[in-house]
């Protein structure tokens, strides 16, 4: 218990290199596409802290052959992953912790914080990424930082992950899992709002294409505009959302967020003075983990058909449906797995409190680390998920110290200490 507690004072100490550190993060624009700047940031932190660090660009032939693999515009030239590992004395079980470099962009005219700036205002910190994920990458970097400064001699080795394209494919922990990386378990980093997370959904985007029949601006009678047959499948998409709401699993007792199913782009016509012929739906469903989505794909297409053939035009002109572009299978281990019972017994150690133990709402890398990585991963990290992607996003500084503790105690508790 000693060195237990002397790793919670350490942290109390250095409460504000912690903050620091986040804000360092944050302040790199490491949008997709541009993580090169903050890997280099990151592989001289890990170097600087002794560990053995492993700088390298995903190899996009490989991925290609992989059934996790997903079809991207970008390439990988100038986009490294980094992976430090502290290796262990041996005689313990090793621990990877995962998360990821890149961002969505921020736009400075509708934010009122910089979202490249870190600022802090009434114990919240802002700015892109400071839940999605740059705090959880703070956090399971100074938690084993902190262990390592103290001086403590783990038995089993730490290995961190930190990967590019998160945001659109994933493929930068695919690529890890590809070069070998795994470990006994593995921890997410995610935003969690600290609480734990077995389980992860599933999101598939998908196409709608719906037909119309255009005619002369004098012959407008002759038109069947697509818009009007559009709106007839979006409310499809919004009644079918009201289907999906039905669903249960027992780690999301309201499943609304994790199910959310509908239309994120609409768009049809190119002339003012044409009826469109031709309307494009795009959006996205959330999948439960105990759903098979080849399953929902086929309910969804199915209830689309069928809402449509109600329409004297559509039931002639059925709307074609495909799932394209983004795809991430729903992961889950058991809740009762000894990761997350660690991550459990770690919390109440450092908070005195019970966590919450739920289902994430939203897609993870975790559905790699689990089905191809060999390597049970929990969802643990400081990270509000009501703020992944928003304007103004921001954590909490104290959430930021709390889920650096826990990790800490959940590293000495799993990998064991000489």
């Amino acid at each position: 218990m000693e060195v237990k507690k002397k790793i919670l004072q350490h942290i109390d100490q250095h409460k504000n290199e912690i903050v620091e550190f986040l804000r360092s993060l944050i302040r790199i624009p490491s949008v997709t596409g541009s993580e090169k700047e903050i890997s280099n940031f990151i592989a001289k932190k890990l170097d600087s802290l002794g560990l053995e660090v492993d700088v390298w660009e995903p190899n996009l032939n490989e991925l290609k052959k992989h059934p996790g693999y997903v079809s991207v515009e970008m390439d990988y030239k100038d986009r490294p992953n980094v992976v430090g590992v502290w290796k262990g004395a041996g005689g313990g079980k090793s621990l990877l912790f995962n998360g990821h470099l890149d961002v969505i962009n921020a736009d400075p005219s509708v934010w009122k914080h910089n979202p490249w700036g870190g600022e802090i205002e009434n114990g919240q910190l802002y700015g892109r990424g400071a839940s999605d994920m740059k705090s959880g990458l703070a956090a399971m970097t100074m938690a084993l930082a902190c262990i390592i400064e103290v001086g403590i001699r783990l038995k089993g080795d730490v290995i961190l992950e930190y990967v590019v394209d998160e945001e659109f494919t994933g493929h930068g922990t695919l690529d890890c899992i590809l070069r070998n990386y795994k470990a006994d378990a593995g921890v997410s980093c995610e935003a969690s709002d600290l609480e734990v997370q077995p389980a992860a959904t599933g999101s598939m985007w998908f196409e709608i294409k719906v037909d119309g029949k255009s005619a002369s601006m004098s012959r407008i009678w002759e038109a069947v505009s697509a818009i009007e047959k559009g709106h007839v499948v979006h409310k499809a998409i919004q009644d079918y959302q009201t289907v999906r709401f039905e669903k249960r699993h027992p780690l999301y007792p309201d499943p609304k967020g994790a199910l959310a199913c509908f239309a994120g782009i609409f768009q049809a016509g190119s002339y003012p003075s044409s009826p469109p012929d031709t309307c494009t739906i795009k959006g996205r469903m959330g999948v439960l983990p105990n759903e098979d989505p080849a399953d929902v794909k086929r309910e969804f297409i199915e209830y689309i058909e069928n809402a449509a053939k109600k329409d004297p035009w559509l039931r002639e002109h059925l709307p074609r449906v495909e799932f394209t572009g983004y795809y991430a299978e729903p992961a889950e281990i058991p809740a009762d797995h000894p990761i997350c019972t660690t991550v459990i017994s770690s919390f109440e150690e450092a908070t005195m409190k019970k966590p919450v133990v739920r289902g994430h709402e939203g897609a993870a890398d975790t559905r790699f680390l689990i089905k191809y990585g060999a390597t049970p991963t929990v969802i643990f990290g400081p990270g509000t998920i009501t703020q992944m992607h928003a304007t103004d996003e921001w954590v909490r500084i104290e959430d930021l110290i709390t889920s650096v503790k826990v990790l800490a105690l959940t590293i000495l508790n799993w990998c064991g200490w000489e």
